[in-house]
């Protein structure tokens, strides 16, 4: 062994004894806050996107947004996107919780959508190729997915709460009008089911949001959109169709379906993209009714009330 890995130390009595110097440990402890955290785990993703989330604001968009891509962008190492999907899962959430910023939110799915990496992947979602749907294309089938899933899960859940909540919530609207008169304005503690309340509608109010902003995106092309853009916005009016359908966004609904009705008319998609549409089309003039509910057997009352819902003042029976 040479002797330049050893360190003379003086020894009591006169004598020098050579001591092997010490060597940095590839897996040395370290103090650092959170150094046994592997820096791709979820605990490391939901905390820091949540802080990158935290600071997003439109002056400082751009640096931080492309901080959050960093992130996402992590799932280059991986074959299920499972990075991918939590940090869409975070910005899904932020974005129906803060509607004021829902803009802000469309900004940041869009520049998602352009520059995730081509090299992330999901082996178990294929083109009708076969092919595993990278990129772009994947992060709009994820958001797509997330949307669709909020509104068959999710959405029934918070009406739920809202209205469970809605009692306990007037009681204490009134209870807090009653302390300001009396206290001066003195802060008034209210119950978790009116806070409850209060987010479900905030939550409501910002997915309706992001659902508008996902149908334009997808109708921003009626001369050659793509399969892909054809099927998920059938499938995404299939399924939340009837909750957006109502009077104060009929105008809005009326437009999108004149898109699609120009989109049917196009030469440059097939019959089944086209077959597709009609099902839509068909499925608003029935007041979003599916085929088979139509046909299955039915109460007098629900045939009353299907045609009191019909009547109703504004209502479209025709696809525009």
């Amino acid at each position: 062994m040479s002797t330049s890995t050893f360190i003379n130390l003086p020894i009591r009595g006169g004598g020098l004894e050579p001591v092997q110097a010490l060597e940095r440990s590839d897996n040395a402890w370290s103090t650092r806050r959170g150094s046994n955290v592997p820096g791709d785990s979820a605990e490391v993703v939901e905390r820091k996107v949540k802080g990158l989330l935290n600071k997003l604001t439109m002056e400082r968009f751009d640096s931080i947004s492309d901080q959050i891509i960093d992130w996402a962008n992590k799932s280059e190492k991986e074959k299920d996107g499972r990075t991918l999907i939590q940090v869409i899962r975070l910005v899904f959430e932020k974005a129906t919780d803060e509607v004021a910023w829902s803009e802000m939110y469309a900004r940041l799915c869009r520049k998602m959508m352009e520059q995730i990496s081509p090299a992330v992947m999901d082996e178990g979602i294929r083109n009708t190729e076969g092919q595993p749907i990278t990129g772009g294309l994947l992060f709009r089938k994820y958001l797509l997915n997330r949307c669709q899933e909020d509104f068959e899960r999710g959405w029934t859940d918070q009406v739920k709460t809202a209205a469970a909540a809605a009692e306990k919530a007037q009681d204490d609207e009134a209870a807090k009008k009653s302390n300001e008169t009396a206290q001066g304005g003195e802060e008034v503690s209210f119950s978790d089911e009116y806070y409850a309340a209060q987010k479900s509608k905030r939550r409501g109010l910002g997915l309706e949001r992001i659902m508008h902003e996902c149908i334009k995106k997808l109708l921003s092309n009626v001369d050659n959109p793509g399969e892909e853009k054809i099927e998920s916005i059938c499938k995404l009016f299939t399924t939340v169709g009837q909750s957006l359908d109502t009077s104060k966004a009929r105008s809005h609904m009326d437009i999108y379906f004149k898109r699609m009705r120009d989109l049917s008319e196009s030469p440059n998609i097939d019959s089944r993209m086209k077959y597709m549409l009609l099902d839509v089309f068909e499925l608003r003039s029935r007041a979003w009714v599916p085929r088979n509910a139509v046909a299955a057997p039915t109460t007098l009352a629900s045939v009353h009330e299907q045609r009191r819902r019909r009547q109703q003042p504004g209502r479209r029976m025709q696809p525009a």
